[in-house]
Parts: structure tokens; C-alpha cells; sequence
């Protein structure tokens, strides 16, 4: 059997160990509340992977194209946002 690839934000929730510092995991209980922490990590988490994988793709397409714009950069976050919302998922990160 093969074994299942899931992208970011999708798959079962699986269980891992967290160490952060104890004025971080205050100031985001504060914020949350208790019951909503982990809800609160993934989406800091998810948000740092899609952002990584974009700076991957512009990374890739300024060593084949040239450099790009601010202004680019800001309307390729858009589009990848857009694109992957509307397919409700997006790439797993490389």
C-alpha cells in the first residue's frame, strides 16, 4: 500500500510536540484563549509554509526571468492566493 501525501492545511490532525517560549504561549492564550491554541499555531504554521513556498516560486522564476517588481511580488501573493482558495487547497511545500 501506498502511502497517502496530503498538501498543507489537509490530512488528519496528528499529534506533536511544541516548545516555545512561555511569554509566546502566554501572549497567544491571552489572545485565543485555551481551547483555540492549537488552531491558532497551525494557521501561523500554514501561512509561513504557503508563504515559503511562494518565495520558492519567485525565487525560481527571478534566476530564469530576471528580478521582480515589489509590486509584482505583492500581486503574485494575491493570484497564489486566489488560485489556491478557489482549489480550496495548496501545494505541498518543497
Amino acid at each position: 500500500m501506498g502511502e497517502t501525501t496530503y498538501s498543507i492545511g489537509e490530512g488528519p490532525a496528528t499529534r506533536v510536540s511544541l516548545s516555545l517560549p512561555e511569554g509566546t504561549a502566554e501572549a497567544i492564550r491571552a489572545r485565543v484563549g485555551k481551547r483555540e491554541f492549537s488552531a491558532f499555531i497551525t494557521a501561523a504554521v500554514e501561512r509561513e509554509l504557503r508563504g515559503q513556498v511562494l518565495d520558492e516560486y519567485l525565487a525560481d522564476y527571478e534566476s530564469r526571468k530576471g528580478p521582480v517588481s515589489e509590486p509584482a511580488r505583492q500581486r503574485a501573493r494575491q493570484v497564489f492566493d486566489e488560485v489556491f482558495a478557489a482549489e480550496a487547497e495548496w501545494p505541498a511545500a518543497g
